[in-house]
C-alpha cells in the first residue's frame, strides 16, 4: 500500500478514561478512500467514524488496544450460549446503511437511556447518519427484531476479509435480550458463512467498563507495537 498522509488532532480530554488526554491521526481527507485500502487500514489499527478514519495516537497513554476476533475459532461461553437460546426466535434483516426514521428513533431512545448526559442525546438526523454512513464503505444496517418490533440495529462494515463491527443500539425495552452481546454472536456467525477470517470489534481499553467487555469474545487479538498477537485477558 503506497504511503498515505495523515493528520493528527490537538490533545483533547480522553472519553473513556478519566484525567486523560487523547490525540487521534486521521487520514488526509483528500485521499480517495475505498473498501480495499480500508481492509489494511483496519488491519494497522484504524477505524472509521463516518467517512473519516482515524486510530489513537497519545503521547503519554497506550491504552486504547485495536482488537480482532479469529471467528473460525471463537466457541460460546456459557453466558454467550445463554443469549443465544434467550433470541432463539429473534429475527434478522440486512439493509443499505441509508436513513431510515425508525432506525433514527430508535437510536435517540438507546442514547437518552443509555448516554443522557452525552452529546448524542441530541443528535439530529443529518448528524445521526453522518455518524453511523459512510459514502465510500460497504456498511449494512442489521435489524433485530423480537416479537415482532424493531429491538435494534447493529451497524456492520463488510471489508475484504472481515467484518468491523461499528456501533449497536437497541431498545432499553428489550434489555432483557442482551442485544449488545446477541448482535455481535450474529455478526461471528454471519462472517463465519462467508468464510471471512476476522471480526474487528474496535477498541478494548482494559480500564474502561463500556470498552473492557470486549475479552469476553475469545480468543482475542490484539494490536501492540504494530504485531497482532493474543491478548492474555480474563473474561
Amino acid at each position: 500500500m503506497a504511503s498515505i498522509p495523515l493528520l493528527i488532532s490537538s490533545p483533547h480530554p480522553c472519553s473513556y478514561l478519566d484525567r486523560e488526554h487523547a490525540q487521534s491521526v486521521f487520514v488526509h481527507p483528500f485521499v480517495k478512500m475505498d473498501t480495499a485500502i480500508y481492509s489494511q487500514l483496519m488491519a494497522q489499527g484504524f477505524r472509521r467514524s463516518g467517512d473519516e478514519v482515524y486510530r489513537p495516537q497519545c503521547a503519554q497513554c497506550s491504552q486504547c488496544v485495536p482488537v480482532r476476533l479469529p471467528v473460525a475459532q471463537f466457541k460460546p461461553n456459557r453466558q454467550q450460549k445463554r443469549c443465544l437460546q434467550k433470541n432463539s426466535e429473534t429475527t434478522v434483516i440486512i439493509k443499505p446503511a441509508v436513513f431510515e426514521q425508525a432506525h433514527y428513533d430508535l437510536y435517540l431512545r438507546y442514547q437518552k437511556q443509555r448516554h443522557a448526559e452525552g452529546s448524542m442525546a441530541n443528535t439530529g438526523p443529518d448528524e445521526y447518519i453522518k455518524f453511523l454512513g459512510c459514502s465510500w464503505c460497504d456498511t449494512r444496517f442489521v435489524e433485530f427484531f423480537c416479537a415482532g418490533e424493531l429491538a435494534a440495529v447493529a451497524v456492520v462494515d463488510c471489508l475484504d476479509n472481515a467484518l468491523s463491527a461499528v456501533y449497536t443500539f437497541f431498545d432499553p425495552k428489550f434489555s432483557g435480550y442482551s442485544l449488545g452481546v446477541y448482535a455481535v454472536l450474529w455478526q461471528i456467525d454471519y462472517a463465519q458463512k462467508q468464510d471471512l477470517d476476522w471480526l474487528y470489534l474496535g477498541f478494548w481499553i482494559a480500564e474502561c467498563r463500556k470498552m473492557n467487555y470486549k475479552n469476553q469474545y475469545q480468543p482475542l487479538q490484539g494490536l501492540i507495537a504494530q504485531q497482532w498477537s493474543f491478548l492474555e485477558t480474563q473474561p
